[in-house]
This record gives structure tokens, sequence and C-alpha cells, in this order.
């Protein structure tokens, strides 16, 4: 007993040495956290929590009520030619969550098992989980891969827990490409992206459930060319999981 007592003196002893040299910080923010806060501060749990979770269309990614959904397509992508068959998402592109990404994006690969975190529980929210036979991540041109040091979708996929799907990285870009920010509109976007992708000879996508893996959905043109290539070579079933989707105002 008395052995245990002591251990426990020693274990919060060497904690509150290692939090007085190396102070916990939020890997968000920066600021000064408590060991308990795990990894993030109050306040950027609480704009996390705003961020995720929420009604949206699984077709497109856009929030929506379940009551603004017709045949399982809000207002905005009714109509619209999609060629991934069904996308889930871990939240909307703002505050704690946009700074995040954009931080994983810029060299904070360290973000990548709270990121994960979030992967995982939007694929576990989705009802195509089961199907996946493949993850996918979405390409970067090799001269941005260069430049960067790693695909951060790469590193996403990683990360997500699936009892028998594999990562495939046969998908390729074959152009490279405007940065999509700068574009203008959903159609220029569209074109920047056209015929960008290709897959490589003697891949494995011919009969198999594929999912894409990316960062961000803005307008959907990089997924929808890159379901449009998988399933030209072969693919049964295109799904996407994205972290964020952006552009929420309708357009």
């Amino acid at each position: 007993m008395e052995t245990v007592k002591l251990k426990r003196i020693v274990s919060f002893a060497l904690q509150s040495f290692n939090q007085l040299l190396w102070p916990a910080v939020c890997a968000n923010c920066g600021q000064s956290v408590c060991e308990t806060d795990k990894t993030l501060c109050k306040d950027c749990w609480g704009e996390l929590m705003f961020s995720v979770g929420g009604d949206y269309c699984r077709r497109c990614g856009r929030d929506v009520s379940r009551y603004g959904l017709v045949g399982g397509a809000c207002a905005d992508c009714r109509g619209r030619d999609i060629h991934f068959d069904q996308i889930a998402r871990s939240g909307v592109y703002r505050e704690a969550l946009s700074t995040m990404i954009l931080a994983f994006k810029k060299g904070r690969t360290e973000l990548d098992s709270m990121l994960g975190f979030l992967g995982n529980s939007a694929l576990g929210g989705s009802s195509f989980a089961g199907a996946i036979e493949l993850f996918v991540p979405v390409p970067l041109h090799w001269t941005r891969r260069l430049s960067r040091g790693y695909n951060q979708s790469l590193v996403l996929a990683k990360q997500l827990k699936h009892p028998s799907a594999k990562i495939n990285t046969e998908l390729v870009r074959i152009r490279r490409t405007r940065l999509q920010p700068v574009m203008v509109s959903d159609a220029a976007r569209a074109r920047n992206v056209a015929g960008a992708f290709a897959v490589r000879r003697g891949h494995q996508f011919e009969g198999r459930v594929v999912c894409l893996v990316d960062d961000i959905k803005t307008s959907g043109s990089t997924l929808n060319e890159c379901a449009k290539t998988l399933k030209e070579a072969g693919a049964s079933k295109v799904f996407a999981l994205v972290l964020a989707v952006a552009g929420q105002k309708a357009s």
C-alpha cells in the first residue's frame, strides 16, 4: 500500500516538473492549457464543436436540414452532375477547424491524430464505411508534393481506422493545376482540374469500392474529377470523405 502511494507521489511530482519545464499549449492557438484539456484550449474546443456535426446533404456535403432534402439531394446540388456516390464530412470550414486544416497543410503534421479522430468520426457516421475496399488520397502534383514534403490527404488517410480497407495511391495528378482558391467560379474550378488525373498502369480499381480522402471540399470539382477518373478505370462505387466543406453560402 505504501509502495503504491509513493509511486503516485513520484508520478505527480514528475508531471508537475514536466509542466514547469514544458508548459502545455493549445495545438491550435498556442495558448497555455492545463494537462486535462487534452490538446486544445477550451475556446478552441468550443469553436471546433460548433464547426463539426450538424445535418448535411450526403450527396454534396453542404449544410441542410433533413427536411430540405428531396430524393437524397439538397436544392444546391439537385440536378448537378456529381460523380462520387456519397460524401461524409467532419464539419464546415470555419474557425478552429479551418485554422487546424491550414496549419496541417503548412507543415503541422503533428495535428494528424486530432484531424484523424475527426475523420474517423465522420467515417463512422457514414452509411458506406463497411463497403469500402480502398482509401484513395486525392493526389498532389509531384512538384507540389516535393515542395511541401508530403501529401496531407495521404497523411490523413493513414490515420483512418478500418478493419479491411487498404490505402491505394494509384490515382495520380498528371498536370499541375492552379491553386483552387484563386478560381472565381465553380465552372472555372471544373475547367482547372479537367483531365488533371489518371490511374497508373496495372491499377487495382476494377470492380472495387473506393473512398476518396481529402482535407477540404469547396466546389467539389477536384473530388468530382477524381471520382470520374476512378469510375472510368472500372471502380464500381466512389465515395468521398473530407474534413471540412467550405462555401456554405448558397450560390
